[in-house]
């Protein structure tokens, strides 16, 4: 079937794809059709013999049209190379045929003959993924391009099957078939990220969807539900499900959660037959997914990763989950253990060994693996990223063989790649650290070498510098460049007779480090004479070619070398090119390789060089095309224009055609910044060259040369090229690399896409001239395969090339048949071994990457003979020096040897006191350093003594400690306790809900620190506004009788006032005790409690509606101090118990050495005894070891000083030691030391005997040697007889000693009765144990329940106590509006009281009084005194205007005049009407004032309104929250009802008989303490009389009450009686009810006193005042007299000047109008000002005059006369401090005052006139 028919089967289905971006959830309608269309698309389906072409398919090059360039340019010969890095690019599909990805070419390898067959991709623009169908018989190819397609292939013919159109835009990025092969599903790479199911068979989309907005690495069917998938990649890992809807199947998502476990990128996972999934992760460890989110991590043993580095899952076989790392390791793990894994801490792993491991080798990274197709296979083939093919056999058995590498490759990037000047042989490097040499005539590898870093340049040696071409120089990334030898092993067999493997070998020749940075390029000069090498370290470095390279030196570039050329031959001198990645390009001359060496350094100033720093011209080149297109198409439209006025002959249309379009803006000129990377160039002619760039300039070939002007500095000069080459098809295509062809007619590029692009030249064409049509082929990955070698072999009969994406490929310029025929040869030739080669040693290596360049060993060279010669100069010095200070001695010598009196002295001789103070600070300076450095240590060794100590002494309290019995073998041990360590502080803290009293205390105490200030403020106010300040006189001396009739006054007022406190102090604590009306006896109420806990329907606690007290809720803190507690009372039992026992063993200490000192007595005794006499001794007690444990660690001088030479002794032995320890030398020293006490015991008890035996011996021979008489006899007879009593008597106490020491051993039994509550303890222990591991499950969540609990109540308390202060605040404005409305009432009241009876103006004060005006608000004061004028005069003005306005209606009188309220009316009183408006101003106030008031209680009525909604809202809340609590809390005691508590019974207690017999089941019994019941029976009875005696209290209760209220009824007539005489005998007495506590406490007032005193003086000095002032006031009048005629004098000129001012204030008038007002204004506020404060002086002397006369008045009556009738008696007069009215002047006195002030200032204006 064609393409063509093809193609239109395939377009005519129907496809709708609904794509969704989300990432959580996914879907896709599937198509809904009706029926008709279902049996149309039945009849379209696709045949399944059907299949494509590949011919017609494939890609093909890019040919230039016209060119006649053949289509078979090049011929693919072989793929040396492996794209590791890509992931998945290995399948299997058969036993023997691998495929995987090369570029653009799918490989089909055979593992056995190792032949290779090539598939190239159909779109040409890569290949993105693979994979086989499950039954191998096709395979899948996924695309890269514009819109790729997926190519499914059959094998093994190879034809195109299917071809998949349509499911992602730019590349597929993985591919994989379902469990039974008929779904594919495919995921696509940026931007789109599509995932698509394909029926595969009929070419149609089933089902499409977003997969994710990130990379995605793989995606894969379950093969256990065919509905669910699973998709990987970039930090995420999603769950697929196919699900039905009513619209259709659809594909939901659900992302995966990490939770606390860190994102990681997930490569490969494992779905289990339960749905769960296992992935891999970054850091080794496994993640078990349940749902979408991780359920356990898996790790191994002590918290190790499962594998080092990445690690995935690939396998689920035979009960074992397989998974491999970046390790090389393959381990499989217990797939049920893993399924059902769980994690019970905080750290979410479970820990888990792997059943089998295999290590495949340690610089392995496996990264994919497939499984052989054969049944039952265990057969592997695994991908390295390293760069190799594994075949494993992962069955795990003891015959398992050994993994095998099956091909190896470079890993990669190549780095260099260069071809032999002499065979078919091409040498490779890579940053694998290895270098490879294959044959690729016969297509094979012939040798690697590898080294220790990675190499990053290559060159073949020319055969002028080796002449067998078997010379390789390689650069590293360290900066070591290394000649290799390649010469055939199996020659050098015929030589020395070895056996050596392999068709070629590469032998070290020299290596030398020239650079510090990666060696990027070398080249030998024309001649062969000189090797350069160019580092990234900018620098190129010259050494001379010989048997050794020798350095000759180097020179600085302005940039990372990227390329090096030499001049050829047609050029005249020998120049080097530098091609540096920044865009500069060096030419420097050949340095002479005869020159002497430099001394200092290998810099080669001298060189001679030229300096080329490219500059982009590109945008300047597009703007030429720009302009020359527009002008081409100006004269076209012009040509075009011309042709029709011709054809139309109509001049009026030209007219309007000439009207053209405005034209666009031309291409501004770009300078790229960074400047675009250079990537390779090339001579042209001498001082010329080729460039290609990269970046924005990259689509040209530019010819550039040399300018003449070489002094301007290589990083600032800017330089153009003066020709460019534009290349098709190139601007995001550069050029990376370029070669030519021996005879140059072909031009080989290799391009940035890893294309290989072919140009056929001219020959001597070095402008490149014809350089116009060219030959494409995709080679390479498109996207990161960018071919940066490219080379032809000797004979131009191939071409080479290697990328970045580790392929590296071989192309032949000839068919293969041809190519056969004129080589006539299949392999290439490997040069022979030099001669004597075999007798060479092999050449030193620099394997250290920190060692030395050539320039940096130069330069330490340089420095240390620098600091050699430093050093003998130094040492000539100190030489001198030396000889100086015998010289110093010699003549101090002499010194000595003077008489005293020409003697010098010590600080004569000294010079100077600096040198002294200069060797101090040195030798300071130095113990300080020694003091450092032995600082660390001393510290390490007292650290170390500290471990030792706290791990072998201090980790015990008490060591266990044995008494043995004397006479038995009983014994009696200590109990061996821990040291103690306190517990920690968060175990003991309980939890604690939050202090609401606290919160409400400090709400409280906030409201009323708000509160205060308020009312503070409101009665500074309040005095501010009603009081007048009032001036306080000063003292005047009294007489003595009057300060003693003052003084008892007040001793008596005092006393009076203490009764008075006290009697009301009493009152007040009896009204604090009085009880409120709804009030309970606490005793009452606690009773209450008492019995509403313990009586009534009790409910046990394994009732279902049971529920907790508060005070019995447990919880973990609580449960963790119960077992704190237990623990320290079974210490504290534990502890007692050892100090007895510890009492005992020191009693049998002294014990021991009492018998001891009586053994001795005895011995004594027996001494004088004969032999026959002697009563056996009994056996002496010894103090064992384990008695006395401490004594073991206890050591002198002499034991180490012993330990010492032991240790010495063994020195030999020390690797012995090593290995056995220390722990031999300690058991040697403790043997020996036991020794020795033992020899000390016997000595001890050895000697009295040898004393003794003497003793006896020397008796016995004078009792032979002598006859005794009777009385002699006699007495030895009594000597002997009292020895005899004394040694029964010792044998006796020593038996009794003993054996009381045995019974004291009874303590034995208390021991084991200890040992038996320990072990309930234990148990109770291990109970406590397993309700805190249940609380701790269940302390999250009420910890949760009560934490939203107290929040909720502390949000309650806190809008109570809001609402509380709210409610108080708004009481206490409530208060101040009732203040404000009492003050308004009273300033009415002072109106009124001002007016007087019968004023004839009181309508028209009144209302001046009740008129409103607006007033301007108080400003604040600033510090500018004149700007705050002018602003009060500017709103004074303003206000006047708006109060005009505003006002103007309440200002017109009954007929229609307006109220001026500003003057006064005739026949008025001035002072009243100032007295008015003052009085105006205070009611303004006050309204305002009230009007504030008002609407900051209208605010607080709100807030208490919304808080009080929000309060009910809280309240629910809470409740709810104290329900969840409470089940919580339920639910928690329910789970401890269900443990298992063990309590020990014995038979006789137990009292639950059924039948007269025990029953088996003993669930329904109650466990109960006999006391317990004991002590309800007798709680019973307590209650029957306790009820009784409750019914008689109350009885007696309610007839006291009844008594009680009959009392209070009398009291309250009794008292109403004692009121009523009392008030009559202050009416009798005074004349009204008077306060008696007051009058009580009036004392003398000295005030009145001293008024009148002061009254007496003022009068005296006012009359002699007057009497002077009528003098002067009489001389006043005279010169008054006098200054009136001077003044009429001035009235004549005053009216002429009159005239002139009027005239000037007619001009100025309009302009003066203003100011004049201002004026105005001011003068008069300064007058009201004055007029005011006059005012106010005379309110202050009138109110001083009326306290006068007050206090006068009732000093009058101070006798206690009653007063008459007609004069009502003055009420006591309060302190000045704090009046509550203002007195008001009456109109007589303010008439008075004011004529007196008005006098006063007439008088003082005459003055001043």
């Amino acid at each position: 079937m064609s393409e063509e028919n093809t193609a239109n089967s395939v377009g005519d289905q129907a496809e709708i794809t609904k794509t969704a971006s989300r990432e959580n959830t996914a879907g896709c309608d599937s198509e809904n059709s009706l029926t008709q269309q279902e049996d149309e698309e039945g009849s379209r389906r696709l045949p399944a013999d059907m299949y494509y072409k590949y011919e017609e398919l494939h890609s093909r090059p890019s040919i230039t049209p016209d060119s006649e360039i053949p289509e078979n340019l090049l011929h693919l010969s072989h793929t040396f190379g492996y794209d590791s890095g890509r992931r998945a690019n290995l399948q299997l599909l058969d036993d023997r045929t691998l495929i995987f990805i090369a570029g653009n070419l799918l490989v089909l390898l055979d593992v056995s003959t190792k032949e290779q067959r090539y598939l190239r991709s159909c779109s040409g623009g890569g290949i993105g993924s693979i994979t086989a169908h499950p039954s191998r018989q096709y395979f899948v190819v996924a695309e890269k391009g514009n819109q790729p397609n997926i190519i499914i292939y059959e094998y093994p013919s190879l034809r195109p099957y299917r071809i998949l159109r349509g499911g992602t835009e730019r590349a597929y990025s993985f591919v994989d078939f379902n469990r039974d092969g008929s779904l594919l599903a495919s995921v696509g790479s940026a931007p789109d990220y599509m995932l698509t199911l394909w029926d595969w068979r009929q070419e149609e989309v089933m089902l499409s969807c977003k997969a994710i907005s990130q990379e995605v690495y793989r995606v894969s069917f379950s093969p256990y539900n065919p509905e669910l998938l699973t998709s990987s990649g970039s930090a995420h890992i999603k769950f697929w499900k196919m699900a039905s809807t009513f619209t259709g199947l659809k594909l939901q998502g659900l992302i995966g959660h990490f939770g606390k476990t860190a994102a990681t990128d997930i490569e490969g996972y494992v779905e289990l037959p339960d749905g769960k999934v296992v992935s891999g992760s970054d850091w080794g460890n496994l993640l078990l997914w349940d749902g979408n989110a991780i359920k356990v991590e898996i790790c191994r043993k002590g918290g190790r990763s499962c594998h080092t580095g990445t690690v995935q899952p690939f396998a689920l076989e035979d009960g074992q989950l397989m998974t491999f790392g970046f390790d090389g390791v393959v381990r499989g793990w217990d797939f049920e253990s893993i399924d059902t894994a769980d994690s019970n801490s905080d750290s979410s792993k479970f820990e888990l060994e792997p059943m089998n491991e295999m290590v495949i080798g340690h610089n392995v990274r496996l990264s994919s693996v497939v499984k052989s197709s054969t049944p039952d296979s265990f057969l592997w083939f695994a991908k390295d990223s390293s760069g190799a093919i594994w075949k494993l056999d992962l069955s795990f058995t003891y015959t398992t063989p050994d993994p095998e590498c099956l091909f190896c490759f470079h890993a990669g990037a190549i780095q260099g790649l260069d071809v032999s000047r002499k065979s078919h042989m091409m040498a490779t490097t890579a940053l694998d650290r290895s270098v490879k040499v294959f044959d690729f005539l016969a297509k094979r590898e012939l040798t690697t070498s590898r080294f220790n870093q990675g190499g990053t340049a290559l060159s073949w040696a020319p055969t002028l510098v080796n002449q067998s071409g078997g010379l390789l120089v390689t650069g590293f990334e360290d900066g070591v460049v290394r000649l290799l030898e390649l010469y055939d092993p199996q020659r050098l067999h015929v030589v020395t007779g070895r056996s050596p493997k392999g068709d070629a070998k590469l032998r070290l020749k020299q290596a030398f480090k020239p650079h510090n940075a990666p060696v990027t390029a070398v080249a030998y000069e024309r001649n062969g004479d000189i090797l350069a090498t160019g580092s990234s370290d900018c620098t190129v470095f010259f050494f001379t070619v010989g048997e050794k390279y020798n350095p000759i030196g180097f020179v600085r570039v302005p940039g990372p070398v990227q390329a090096l050329e030499w001049s050829p031959h047609s050029h005249n001198e020998n120049r080097l090119l530098i091609l540096c990645q920044s865009g500069h390009v060096v030419e420097v001359q050949s340095p002479d390789p005869e020159a002497q060496t430099p001394t200092k350094t290998f810099q080669l100033p001298e060189l001679s060089s030229r300096c080329f720093r490219f500059r982009s011209i590109k945008s300047r080149i597009k703007r030429e095309e720009e302009i020359a297109r527009r002008q081409a198409i100006k004269e076209k439209r012009e040509k075009e224009r011309e042709k029709r006025l011709k054809e139309s002959k109509q001049p009026d249309l030209e007219l309007e055609e000439e009207e053209e379009e405005e034209e666009e803006e031309l291409p501004a000129i770009y300078i790229p910044d960074p400047p675009s990377p250079l990537y390779c160039g090339f001579y042209s002619q001498s001082g010329q060259f080729w460039l290609s760039m990269g970046g924005f300039d990259s689509g040209f070939l530019y010819h550039c040369k040399f300018s003449e002007r070489q002094d301007e500095d290589p990083v600032q000069r800017q330089d153009e090229p003066f020709d460019f080459l534009p290349v098709q098809n190139a601007d995001n295509n550069p050029i990376r690399s370029i070669t030519f062809s021996s005879n140059r007619q072909l031009l080989l590029c290799g391009m940035h896409s890893g294309s290989i692009r072919v140009y056929p030249l001219q020959p001597s064409d070095h402008n490149l001239t014809s350089m116009q049509a060219y030959w494409e082929l995709s080679v390479h990955d498109n996207h990161y395969g960018h071919l940066r070698y490219i080379r032809c072999s000797h004979d131009d009969h191939f071409v080479l090339t290697a990328g970045d994406d580790g392929n590296i490929f071989s192309f032949s310029l000839l068919p293969p048949e041809e190519l056969q025929k004129g080589l006539q040869r299949k392999r290439a030739k490997v040069p022979s071994p030099r001669v004597g080669l075999e007798n060479e040693a092999l050449a030193q290596d620099i394997e250290d990457p920190a060692a030395y360049s050539i320039e940096t060993a130069k330069q330490k060279l340089e420095k240390d003979r620098l600091r050699r010669e430093v050093d003998l100069k130094i040492s000539a010095k100190r030489k001198k020096l030396v000889e100086l200070q015998k010289k110093f001695k010699h003549l101090l010598n002499d010194n000595q040897s003077l008489p005293e009196h020409v003697r010098l002295k010590p600080a004569e001789l000294q010079l100077d006191q600096r040198f002294n103070e200069q060797a101090e600070k040195v030798k300071a300076q130095r113990v300080r350093e020694v003091r450092k450095q032995l600082g660390w240590e001393m510290e390490r060794c007292c650290i170390a003594l500290k471990k030792l100590q706290d791990w072998f002494k201090d980790s015990l309290e008490s060591k266990v400690i044995t008494v043995v019995a004397i006479c038995t073998n009983h014994r009696v041990s200590s109990y061996r306790l821990p040291a103690l360590t306190e517990p920690s502080a968060w175990l003991r803290q309980q939890s604690r809900p939050g202090r609401p009293d606290e919160d409400g205390a400090a709400t409280q105490e906030r409201r009323r620190s708000r509160a205060e200030p308020a009312k503070d403020s409101g009665e500074l106010e309040d005095d501010k506004v009603l009081r007048p300040l009032m001036a306080r006189p000063a003292g005047i001396k009294l007489g003595d009788r009057q300060v003693e009739r003052l003084r008892k006054a007040a001793e008596k007022a005092e006393q009076a006032r203490a009764k008075i406190e006290k009697r009301q102090q009493e009152w007040e604590q009896l009204y604090a005790e009085k009880p409120k009306e709804n009030c309970e006896d606490p005793q009452d109420v606690q009773a209450i409690c008492e019995a509403k806990e313990n009586i009534g329907d009790l409910k046990l606690k394994s009732a279902k509606d049971f529920t907790v007290p508060k005070h019995l809720r447990m919880n973990t803190e609580r449960k963790i101090a119960e077992m704190i507690a237990l623990e320290e009372k079974i210490r504290e039992r534990q502890t007692e118990m050892n100090g007895r026992i510890m009492t005992l063993r020191d009693s049998k200490v002294r014990l021991v050495s009492q018998l001891h000192a009586q053994a001795q007595q005895l011995q004594k005794v027996q001494q004088h005894l004969a032999d026959h006499l002697h009563s056996p001794p009994p056996t002496l007690p010894t103090i064992l070891p384990e008695e006395t444990p401490e004594k073991r660690l206890r050591y002198s001088r002499a034991t180490l000083e012993r330990y010492r030479v032991l240790r010495e002794q063994r020195r030999p032995t020390v690797e012995q030691e090593e290995q056995e320890g220390a722990a031999g030398l300690l058991e040697q020293l403790e043997k020996e030391m036991e020794g020795e006490e033992e020899e000390e015991e016997r000595g001890e008890e050895g000697t009295p005997c040898l004393s003794t035996s003497s003793v006896t011996t020397e008796e016995e021979e004078v009792e032979e040697g002598v006859d005794l008489s009777e009385l002699e006899e006699e007495l030895l007879m009594e000597k002997e007889i009292k020895l005899l009593y004394m040694q029964d008597s010792l044998l006796e106490e020593m038996e009794s000693s003993m054996c009381q020491f045995d019974a004291k051993l009874l303590l034995r039994h208390q021991k084991l009765h200890l040992d038996w509550q320990l072990k309930l303890a234990d148990l109770r222990q291990l109970m406590l144990y397993q309700e805190l591991l249940l609380l701790k499950e269940v302390d999250r969540r009420e910890e949760i329940l009560q934490e939203k609990l107290n929040a909720r109540m502390k949000e309650e308390n806190s809008i109570t106590s809001k609402l509380e202060e709210y409610n108080e605040q708004l009481e206490l404005k409530r208060r101040d509006i009732a203040k404000v409305h009492e003050r308004e009432k009273a300033l009415a009241a002072a109106f009124q009281a001002s007016l007087g009876e019968d004023n004839k103006f009181e309508e028209f004060l009144t209302k001046v009084f009740k008129k409103r005006i607006k007033r301007v608000k108080k400003k604040e004061q600033t510090e500018n005194e004149e700007e705050e004028e002018d602003s009060d005069e500017d709103s004074d003005e303003d206000d006047d205007w708006d109060d005009d306005d505003d006002d103007y209606e309440s200002d017109m009188e009954e007929g229609g005049v307006p109220l001026d309220d500003s003057v006064c009316p005739p026949g008025c009183d001035p002072q009243l009407f100032e007295n008015t408006l003052q009085l105006r101003e205070r009611r303004l106030d006050l309204e305002e004032l009230l009007v504030e008031e008002k609407k900051s209680a209208d605010a607080l009525e709100k807030e208490c309104d919304t808080l009080i909604k929000k309060e009910k809202t809280v309240k629910s809340s809470r409740k709810a929250a104290e329900g969840d609590l409470e089940l919580v809390n339920r639910e928690k005691q329910q789970k401890l009802n269900e443990l298992d508590m063990v309590i020990p019974f014995r038979l006789h207690q137990i009292e639950f008989v059924v039948n007269g017999s025990v029953p088996s089941d003993l669930t329904p019994t109650l466990v109960l303490n006999r006391m317990e019941l004991s002590r309800l029976q007798e709680r019973v009875m307590e209650l029957q009389a306790e009820k009784t005696q409750q019914k008689d209290l109350s009885c007696q209760a309610r007839q006291q009450h009844v008594r009680l209220v009959h009392d209070r009824k009398e009291m309250n007539v009794e008292i109403q009686v004692l009121e009523n005489q009392c008030n009559q005998l202050m009416m009798m007495k005074f004349g009204r009810l008077v306060d008696l506590e007051a009058l009580q406490t009036l004392s003398g007032n000295r005030t009145l006193e001293e008024l009148k005193q002061e009254k007496l003086l003022q009068e005296a000095a006012n009359a002699k005042e007057i009497k002077q002032w009528d003098a002067k006031v009489e001389e006043e009048h005279q010169a008054l007299m006098e200054v009136t005629k001077c003044n009429t004098e001035c009235l004549l000129s005053l009216t002429m000047l009159f005239d002139e001012k009027s005239e000037l204030e007619h001009k100025l008038n309009a302009r003066q109008k203003k100011i004049g007002r201002q004026l105005q204004d001011f003068s008069r506020r300064a007058d009201q000002e004055e007029i005011w404060r006059l005012q106010e002086f005379v309110k202050t002397q009138s109110h001083q005059i009326e306290a006068l006369s007050r206090e006068i008045d009732l000093l009058s009556r101070k006798g206690g006369h009653v007063l008459p009738t007609s004069q009502p008696p003055l009420p006591p007069l309060a302190p000045l401090s704090t009046p509550q009215t203002t007195p008001t002047p009456s109109n007589q006195d303010q008439g008075r005052l004011s004529k007196q002030l008005k006098a006063q200032k007439s008088s003082s204006g005459q003055g001043a006139n």
